[in-house]
């Protein structure tokens, strides 16, 4: 669980509230951090998905923070390679963010003047 720590932390929440979240408890989480315990895969699932990242990230496996979606193969130019890099490099809620912004410009931008 080499990352849960950071990832709460990040999130600025308390080992309490992750506990509540995902319906165990403080000591718990506490032990998964620290190495003395290890979380079942149901656990883990529910860890990762309360995160929106990887099981292997939370275990240290990768490096990639965000969940690994799969993605058809398109032929991008260097411009697009480097927009799809900086959008994988976001957090999730910047994400968020970001595809309501671009929703809003695509709309915006078909609607007659």
């Amino acid at each position: 669980m080499k990352n849960l720590k950071r990832l709460r932390n990040d999130k600025g929440i308390s080992q309490q509230k992750l506990a509540d979240a995902i319906g165990t408890n403080q000591q718990s989480i506490h032990r998964y951090e620290n190495g003395d315990y290890e979380p079942d895969i149901q656990t883990l699932t529910l860890l990762a998905d309360y995160f929106d990242t990887s099981i292997d990230f939370l275990v240290g496996r990768t490096d990639f923070r965000n969940r690994i979606e799969p993605v058809e193969k398109y032929a991008l130019n260097r411009e697009e390679i480097k927009l799809v890099d900086e959008v994988r490099s976001l957090t999730p809620e910047y994400r968020r963010l970001l595809t309501s912004m671009l929703s809003t410009m695509v709309e915006a931008k078909d609607k007659p003047e």
